[in-house]
């Protein structure tokens, strides 16, 4: 639940980098609201989706600045067959040590 108020927090960040753990428990978590809005409530589904719209897209910028890849690969997702080039991209491990986009997100001390 941290990583998820974490991405919430940095809405707009488009800077720095996102390991595969932010980006999928982000993901995941964006996928079970979703379903368990779309089985009650059809009107605020919509809602959810419009407010995490751009924490969706701020979080996938810096995952694929973890595979040193810049932000425009994003928009690769919308070509339906090549799409799955994305998909690859955020399955990846992140470059290790920093990379010219910030330093990894592994290497922080907790």
């Amino acid at each position: 639940m941290n990583w998820y108020i974490d991405v919430l927090k940095n809405y707009a960040t488009f800077e720095g980098r996102a390991g595969r753990e932010e980006y999928w428990n982000f993901t995941l978590l964006n996928v079970i609201v979703g379903i368990a809005l779309f089985v009650t409530n059809h009107r605020m589904l919509g809602v959810y989706m419009l407010a995490v719209l751009i924490p969706s897209i701020a979080v996938s910028v810096r995952r694929l600045h973890d595979v040193d890849r810049s932000g425009w690969w994003l928009l690769i997702a919308a070509v339906p067959v090549v799409g799955i080039v994305f998909l690859y991209f955020m399955l990846q491990d992140g470059m290790p040590g920093a990379n010219r986009y910030g330093f990894n997100p592994k290497d922080v001390i907790a």
